[in-house]
């Protein structure tokens, strides 16, 4: 459940931040996809040659700059030529897919597939050092070794020192996407830029009236939604598939479930931190109940539109009620 929360929840802050500048973001998946690629490729390139921890902050940083890239181009659309972003953002995600297919299948492929005749479009694996240390490696540096078991550790307290300490597929990644929330959140409430992006969102043309350059606004705002979605594709790669293989199913779905995890937690980044938990959860017991009584995954697929509608329909109630409420103030004032 973990696991899957660190990609649904890098998605989700980044949907946040482009959801409060009113800008839709769809191209999330293409933008996991280019930043899972560069940085396969720089630390296939370089994971025998530099420090692992210098290839591993050079991945991170340029899967986020590209994903920021890739996004900024239907911002830029958006701003001065007045681009639906929606229809420029899927037009982007199949760009991104082709992409992957065309380097997996030729300049990026396995040497092994090719030597093999197999030609299954694969990166070569990563080299190990350049591997996210997991929850296991962190807990032995500080000497936590023993089980569970071995200190009779029982009930909550026993699962959590499970989770945090023995074999886990859980890698650091899950602090990155912990401190990133918390970021987000700092940035959008407690600084300037922050306040012009929530302010675009809410009335661009007040906000235009005001002083605030709105076509760089947007640009921004979806700049820095895909340099999340880089982010998540970066700490995929790194942390737990350890190398690239087919677009689609390393991006398995997580920029449109980002989406659904932002409007759970009514598009605020710490609300986004319990949602990508929850939906992460519903993820994984998706492919159980798949697996155990033959359950279709679209279930649950089914069951995440659901929950979309369910929350923006409660949204737009609850707007229509307040716009309501203060007609009828209006109208008793007046009455006055």
């Amino acid at each position: 459940t973990m696991v899957k929360a660190v990609p649904l929840l890098l998605v989700g802050l980044g949907i946040v931040i482009a959801f409060r500048a009113n800008v839709i973001n769809i191209g999330a998946e293409g933008q996991l996809i280019v930043g899972a690629l560069i940085t396969t490729y720089l630390a296939v390139e370089l994971g025998d040659t530099w420090p692992n921890y210098l290839v591993i902050t050079l991945g991170i940083i340029a899967g986020t700059l590209m994903g920021a890239l890739w996004a900024g181009i239907p911002g830029y659309l958006k701003a001065y030529l007045n681009v639906n972003e929606i229809l420029s953002t899927i037009m982007m995600n199949q760009i991104a897919i082709q992409i992957g297919y065309f380097l997996l299948r030729g300049p990026m492929i396995d040497p092994k597939e090719v030597e093999a005749g197999t030609n299954i479009p694969h990166s070569a694996r990563l080299p190990r050092p350049t591997d996210l240390p997991r929850f296991t490696d962190v807990a032995g540096w500080f000497g936590f070794t023993d089980s569970a078991k071995d200190l009779n550790l029982t009930g909550f307290w026993g699962e959590l020192y499970g989770l945090l300490v023995e074999p886990t597929r859980l890698h650091t990644g899950f602090f990155i996407a912990i401190i990133m929330a918390i970021l987000v959140y700092i940035f959008l409430w407690r600084t300037t830029i922050g306040y012009r992006i929530r302010a675009v969102g809410l009335n661009p043309a007040a906000a235009r009236y005001a002083g605030i350059q709105v076509p760089r606004t947007i640009i921004l705002s979806m700049g820095l939604s895909g340099a999340f979605a880089g982010l998540a594709g970066a700490v995929e790669i790194l942390g737990l598939h350890h190398r690239m293989f087919e677009p689609l199913a390393v991006s398995a779905g997580y920029g449109f479930s980002g989406i659904v995890v932002a409007l759970f937690g009514k598009l605020h980044p710490i609300g986004a931190i319990p949602a990508s938990i929850l939906f992460g959860g519903l993820l994984v017991g998706g492919d159980k109940m798949q697996r155990a009584v033959q359950v279709p995954q679209v279930f649950v697929t089914a069951l995440l539109g659901l929950i979309v509608l369910f929350v923006v329909s409660s949204e737009i109630w609850s707007r229509r009620r307040a716009r309501r409420r203060v007609a009828v103030q209006t109208t008793a004032e007046e009455n006055e």
